[in-house]
């Protein structure tokens, strides 16, 4: 792969001293988010740490919380909650296509077919 190919946001290509800079961390703090399992970056061979993009847009987003004034221990929490949050929007949507094929398959006679409902993505803003 050349230079100029760009990497997924889940390949693990940036060395912790890249993953620093781009995060806007110290070296130290990152290895402090990874013994506390805020962030956990792939290990190459010789154990060390491989970041991705989705790892640095965590540390971002740490750092946004951090400086919101919330606690390691509550941003641990908080991200874990997001991620189950994000997991059952995702088996909500599989579970309601099989529920609309099967009433496409079997229509009721006294149940109305719902409206699909509109999907809405909101984007962080990022403070001035």
């Amino acid at each position: 792969m050349s230079e100029q190919e760009e990497h997924s946001d889940e390949e693990a290509v940036y060395v912790i001293s890249i993953a620093s800079q781009l995060s806007g961390m110290h070296p130290q703090t990152l290895r402090q988010y990874d013994r506390m399992g805020l962030v956990s970056p792939d290990r190459a061979t010789g154990r060390g740490r491989r970041y991705s993009l989705r790892d640095i847009a965590s540390l971002r987003n740490i750092q946004r919380l951090v400086g919101d004034g919330i606690n390691l221990a509550g941003i641990k929490r908080i991200m874990e909650l997001e991620s189950a949050v994000a997991s059952m929007a995702i088996e909500m949507a599989k579970l309601r296509t099989e529920v609309d094929a099967l009433i496409e398959a079997n229509p009721p006679k006294a149940l109305m077919r719902r409206e699909k409902p509109a999907i809405v993505v909101y984007k962080e803003e990022e403070k001035p």
